[in-house]
């Protein structure tokens, strides 16, 4: 007797609800643990990335002057949102850091990630020193877990529109800016000098009590 492979149902297909339904309980028993949880959601990207037509049409819309950012979903207990990135080919992220931990995922397209380094020397002068360089294409996945330094830039280098997955560890709605970059680097001179002190990620912030 041959065997009949059950037909996919609807509930087979992997889309964000039920990423998101996976996740949270993952987020709520390790709350105090973002390495794990990043870890958690950086296994499960790759499968939600491989999800035909995942995004609707106006989450996939770009902007003519700069990359655009769409928050797709926020967790029910907000520990975690998903925002959608679109980038038309040349544009770029500020060179910036994050309030919370970040996994990303290459939805379609070529971008580019770039890390810097924050330096200072003993008369006060600071500047970024370039990091390491990564090409990441379709299905690649990446993930930044302050407090280690996470200063970086994203760039579509393709010739075609890209579209990339982040998952921060935020209620982006609850924030004014409805953003998760902490603060951006772009007034800083970038020198590859390396004599200086490496700051700590964040080293001007008082500590949360």
């Amino acid at each position: 007797m041959a065997l009949i492979s059950p037909r996919p149902t609807p509930s087979d297909r992997y889309d964000i609800p039920a990423f998101i339904a996976e996740l949270e309980p993952i987020a709520a028993a390790f709350a105090q643990d973002p390495q794990h949880v990043a870890a958690a959601v950086g296994e499960r990207l790759p499968r939600l990335l491989a999800t035909p037509d995942l995004l609707s049409a106006p989450l996939r819309e770009p902007d003519p002057a700069h990359y655009r950012s769409h928050i797709v979903a926020v967790a029910p207990s907000g520990a975690f949102s998903v925002v959608a990135l679109v980038w038309l080919p040349g544009q770029r992220t500020a060179i910036h850091d994050h309030i919370a931990w970040c996994v990303v995922g290459v939805l379609e397209g070529h971008e580019q990630e770039k890390r810097y380094h924050l330096m200072r020397d003993a008369e006060g002068d600071t500047w970024l020193c370039p990091g390491t360089v990564e090409m990441m294409n379709h299905g690649a996945v990446a993930q930044l877990v302050p407090p280690a330094e996470n200063i970086h830039q994203v760039q579509n280098v393709g010739t075609t529109l890209a579209i990339s997955l982040h998952i921060y560890g935020a209620d982006l709605r609850a924030i004014a800016s409805h953003s998760s970059i902490n603060q951006s680097f772009d007034h800083l001179p970038i020198r590859a000098d390396q004599s200086g002190t490496p700051v700590p990620w964040r080293a001007n912030v008082p500590p949360t009590p």
